[in-house]
């Protein structure tokens, strides 16, 4: 019993050694752990791996301004589909596992399944964009900074039309921007 009570003693008091050793020990974990998570939340940010899935729209998105411009500037796969706000990019990473789970199920795993699915895809993105407000769109274009002179009489007119009232959203007029739009027919609102 002596034995017992000397070790629950032992217990209840650890050493300042032992508390130290504690602490390091969870502060070299978390950092470890925020690395790791930080490392991975990156890697899934590449067009290498949305490219895993998602070969033909990448390449899609070669023949477009936004892959090559006068200026340079080039958007890649999570700049127009990953917010850039750490809070909101979460949310968005937890959504996409949804999808991964999808592509790794089968249902959308082959070119073909993923053509026959594109449609209810790209009507739950633009959904998704209309209910941010087109975030992503903004982190780069934003009405208040677009110069209406340098741009054509039509861009201009509906530009400004959108800004003055304030219920239009990017992805509203300018759905298949980046991509090839879908095939629609079966879609439902379509």
């Amino acid at each position: 019993m002596k034995l017992l009570k000397a070790f629950w003693q032992r217990l209840i008091s650890p050493s300042k050694a032992a508390v130290g050793i504690v602490l390091f020990m969870g502060f070299a974990g978390g950092l470890l752990f925020w690395g790791a998570f930080n490392t991975g939340m990156e890697a899934t940010n590449t067009e290498e791996f949305c490219s895993g899935c998602h070969a033909p729209i990448v390449a899609e998105i070669q023949e477009t301004i936004h892959y090559s411009n006068r200026s340079g500037v080039r958007a890649i796969c999570s700049d127009c589909h990953v917010p850039h706000e750490w809070s909101d990019k979460i949310v968005r990473k937890v959504q996409a596992s949804k999808e991964l789970f999808f592509h790794f199920m089968g249902t959308i795993d082959t070119e073909e399944k993923f053509k026959a699915r594109r449609g209810h895809l790209a009507e739950r993105e633009w959904a998704r964009l209309k209910n941010n407000d087109s975030l992503e769109c903004r982190n780069c274009h934003e009405f208040e900074f677009m110069d209406f002179s340098e741009q054509g009489p039509r861009s201009a007119k509906q530009h400004s039309t959108a800004l003055a009232s304030g219920e239009k959203t990017c992805v509203d007029c300018h759905k298949g921007i980046a991509h090839k739009l879908p095939d629609m027919h079966g879609v439902e609102g379509w």
